[in-house]
């Protein structure tokens, strides 16, 4: 059986962080499956979603095993359609963890099968969020030290 990651997330953006945990669940993953959620809680993104969809499938494009897509549903839902058992996560400090932590719980009992692994973010990257990104770009500040691709 393939061992398919979901690697969910707004990604809005999608940094060089994240990049990185995609690059290295390469390496435990036959497919990952990078899936743009619209998440209820927020309002508006601030980046386009189909902006982003293009740029994250331009920054893997010899990549074959990795797929992006846009998903508007439960995780746990849409890993089952999709035949992902693994949800990758990438954890940059404890904050983070107690979030995936908790959001793991409820996608497992959602989903038996759906088991959560989780990436320690490489120490160049573990500062990088984007709510940051945002702000810089927000004031006209250059981001592209941040991007695995041009705005």
């Amino acid at each position: 059986m393939k061992r398919i990651a979901l690697f969910p997330g707004t990604f809005d953006p999608f940094t060089k962080g994240h990049e990185d945990i995609v690059l290295r669940g390469l390496k435990l993953f036959d497919e990952i499956i990078i899936a743009i959620g619209y998440n209820s809680g927020k309002s508006i993104r601030y980046f386009d979603i189909d902006l982003m969809v293009d740029r994250i499938k331009s920054t893997f494009k010899d990549y074959p095993a990795i797929t992006v897509t846009t998903y508007a549903e439960l995780t746990a839902a849409f890993a089952r359609k999709h035949q992902a058992r693994y949800l990758l996560r990438g954890l940059r400090n404890t904050t983070d963890f107690e979030y995936e932590n908790s959001i793991s719980q409820v996608n497992r009992k959602l989903n038996e099968e759906l088991e959560s692994v989780f990436l320690i973010t490489s120490p160049q990257f573990a500062w990088i969020s984007s709510s940051i990104i945002r702000e810089v770009h927000r004031y006209g500040g250059d981001v592209s030290a941040f991007l695995p691709y041009k705005l």
